[in-house]
């Protein structure tokens, strides 16, 4: 018997032509994966027919996610992507090849419509979560928006910066925790926050991997603990979240970006299968 004590969160559903992804109904929990970036076409395409295969067996309903640039880069030396174009167009190729919905972020307000015709959600990134245009932008096409909760910011914040959506006629939101900046190369999670989150009416996502960076700790690129990724999504599981966020890779230790922080693809089914253990008992 699951123990009850989260606050409700309506339902919100991204109608794709993969069929429906559902977050809030408490059914089941959701998973955004996939590699940070796109290294290249091969590599995404392989990860994702992986990750469909593990999803697919165990009934976890699961949207790609990949980036098709990384605009806050700490270096300007850093990989940030093949260009837009080119990526967009890939990310296009491989969600119609593999048959899965599709997740990335913009940076911009004049990336929200050509990224709108390719992602079935929209990320709105952590340091951008409070550009007032970037949001009221994305909200206009009335796709589902995954809003990071800014380092910056506490849980209750997010409440405005929903509105800001709500206001332009997009109530479709997923509001997601990635960790709060804690003195210099450190996040923390307060897991209380999320159920402040969720207490705003929206579905509460958690990035287990994003959360365990270490911002800037190399000099020129961030750390992290990926050996964290297991505990705190494990927490946020038996807190109760409406789904889960994580970047995986084949080699961590090869990827371009955010190697450090990525859940190596081949633990991704035991790792899956820990968190629908705890879900089934102790979820909202």
């Amino acid at each position: 018997m699951k123990t009850e004590f989260q606050p409700l969160a309506k339902t919100v559903v991204a109608k794709t032509s993969y069929g429906s992804i559902e977050w809030g109904h408490t059914k089941n929990f959701v998973l955004f994966a996939g590699p940070d970036i796109i290294e290249d076409e091969g590599m995404v395409m392989e990860t994702g027919k992986e990750i469909l295969r593990v999803t697919k067996a165990m009934g976890i309903p699961w949207v790609l996610k990949c980036s098709f640039d990384k605009a806050n880069r700490q270096s300007s030396a850093s990989f940030r992507g093949p260009g837009m174009k080119q990526a967009l167009a890939s990310l296009g190729k491989i969600k119609s090849s593999i048959g899965a919905p599709l997740l990335t972020d913009v940076h911009e307000t004049w990336q929200v419509e050509p990224t709108a015709e390719i992602a079935d959600v929209l990320q709105i990134p952590a340091f951008l979560s409070r550009q007032t245009d970037l949001l009221v932008e994305a909200a206009k096409t009335q796709k589902v928006l995954h809003i990071k909760k800014g380092q910056f910011l506490a849980p209750w914040d997010m409440k405005a910066i929903a509105n800001k959506a709500v206001t332009a006629g997009n109530d479709k939101l997923l509001l997601c925790e990635r960790g709060t900046t804690f003195g210099y190369n450190r996040l923390v999670n307060d897991m209380t926050g999320l159920v402040e989150m969720r207490r705003l009416g929206f579905p509460v996502i958690m990035d287990c991997t994003h959360s365990t960076q270490l911002p800037g700790a190399t000099g020129d690129s961030s750390g992290g603990r990926r050996d964290m990724v297991w505990p705190l999504a494990r927490a946020a599981m038996a807190v109760g979240v409406d789904g889960v966020f994580l970047e995986t890779h084949p080699n961590p230790d090869a990827a371009l970006c955010d190697g450090p922080t990525s859940l190596p693809l081949k633990d991704l089914e035991t790792f899956l299968k820990s968190l629908q253990n705890i879900f089934k008992t102790h979820s909202i």
